[in-house]
């Protein structure tokens, strides 16, 4: 009983959520009714972080590629989307407090091209998230990931250069949130072994530490167990790490449409909570533009 009344009164956010059909190939759902979903289901704030639009027809995601939408194109639309959520803040600031934020890439020449988008878009915040390693897109499927680890040599070396780019991102662009910290194991039955071999441990130990010292935040994202992994990104061994390092970490359901939302979060606060989280979640931190 007393679980369950901690649990009621820990509040709801999500750090990074919201994609939505709208914008998204790969989501469902107007944005409109995903923000109306997080109010019915009680959350007290949720950053909208859509994926920016690619920098090239190269970089685009193979389901845009595919519907033959061109990287010009999703640009437009990513200028309707920051529209649309800042709208949107406006008209339902008093329900609930939302930020306005986008998801990076990391592909060549992110760098420039991400300082650019926030320069020109003027987010809330960002998060710093890597999908690509040598501009491939190894999460999209399993025949991708393992296709990205043979071009590469192995596994051991794909993870390496996951967390070398991830360390690359995190001090270029110092993004309020990390997304997905261990996202490179999507496909990895032994993931628990081998994060832990020497050459790829220091590397998460350092980009953790580079975290702290930033005072970024990372994304305890529930959407892993949705697909059907064991335990969210960041996984346990990582996470207590983590802990002790002192890097502050908030839930994000990283939602697709309306039936995402909220997805597991419960499940991800009683992780952290039980594992010694500061439960009265830290605020993203907030750029200025003055």
């Amino acid at each position: 009983m007393l679980a369950i009344l901690i649990m009621e009164t820990i509040k709801k956010v999500s750090v990074h959520g919201g994609h939505t059909g709208e914008f998204c190939l790969h989501a469902e759902d107007t944005l409109k009714a995903v923000i109306e979903k997080y109010i019915r289901e009680k959350f007290f704030w949720i950053g909208i972080t859509e994926h920016c639009p690619p920098l090239n027809d190269k970089l685009r995601y193979p389901e845009e590629a595919k519907a033959g939408i061109s990287a010009m194109s999703l640009k437009k639309k990513f200028r309707k989307y920051i529209a649309a959520v800042n709208d949107l803040k406006s008209r339902y600031a008093c329900r609930i407090k939302i930020f306005t934020a986008f998801e990076t890439e990391a592909y060549d020449g992110y760098i420039d091209y991400t300082r650019e988008l926030i320069k020109t878009h003027r987010p809330d915040y960002i998060v710093g998230s890597v999908h690509h390693i040598n501009n491939l897109c190894f999460d999209y499927s399993r025949e991708i990931y393992y296709k990205t680890a043979a071009s590469l040599g192995s596994l051991d070396i794909m993870y390496e250069k996951y967390f070398d780019k991830q360390y690359e991102l995190i001090i270029n662009l110092k993004p309020a949130v990390v997304g997905h910290f261990d996202l490179i194991r999507i496909f990895d039955q032994e993931y628990e072994k081998r994060i832990r071999k020497k050459s790829i441990w220091k590397r998460v130990v350092r980009n953790l530490m580079a975290c702290r010292d930033n005072s970024l935040i990372l994304d305890f994202n529930t959407r892993a167990l949705k697909k059907g992994a064991k335990e969210p990104y960041v996984s346990s061994t990582v996470l207590e790490k983590a802990k002790k390092l002192g890097v502050k970490i908030v839930p994000g359901d990283d939602s697709h449409g309306v039936k995402d939302i909220g997805t597991h979060i419960k499940q991800g606060i009683t992780i952290l909570d039980k594992a010694g989280f500061d439960t009265d979640w830290p605020l993203p931190e907030i750029y200025s533009y003055t």
